[in-house]
């Protein structure tokens, strides 16, 4: 079994290597000054991590454990929404419904320009479905087009 991290201290001191060599754990970092070898892990363990039911003391079996992970996985693609997909659920996108959930906001958001447009200094917010998702491009680089709001 292979346990990666980042370049963090707390994740190469001397006790934390001690452990995972004692329980036959192979450590794998981060290359140095890489903080994106592996985005969608690192973005998915961030949110993870800050979710308010996320325990505080270790689980007391193996059988706890899958549980509280079954119960966030479910959360995290069927009621999550996320902002990289415009503020849909990963279930949503997967089966489509996305598509139509995006044109009805569009459609509201068009409906309240057109009854109060001195509310509006240029365009409705962009709900065109997004096509392709990327963590961490590229600076400079473009690879992901956005249609433009009408």
């Amino acid at each position: 079994m292979t346990l990666h991290s980042d370049n963090g201290s707390p994740m190469k001191g001397a006790t934390m290597l001690a452990t995972l060599q004692e329980l036959g754990v192979v450590p794998s970092f981060s290359r140095p000054s890489v903080s994106n070898d592996n985005p969608y892990s690192e973005s998915i363990f961030r949110t993870l991590k800050y979710r308010p039911e996320y325990p505080e003391k270790p689980f007391s079996d193996l059988a706890s454990a899958r549980d509280w992970v079954r119960g966030f996985v479910r959360w995290y693609n069927v009621e999550h929404c996320h902002s990289g997909i415009k503020f849909v659920t990963p279930m949503q996108r997967h089966t489509g419904e996305d598509i139509e959930i995006l044109s009805r906001r569009k459609a509201v958001y068009q409906q309240a320009k057109s009854q109060n447009p001195e509310r509006w200094t240029g365009n409705i917010r962009n709900w065109e479905r997004i096509e392709e998702v990327r963590l961490n491009p590229e600076k400079g680089k473009s690879d992901v087009k956005e249609n433009k709001a009408a």
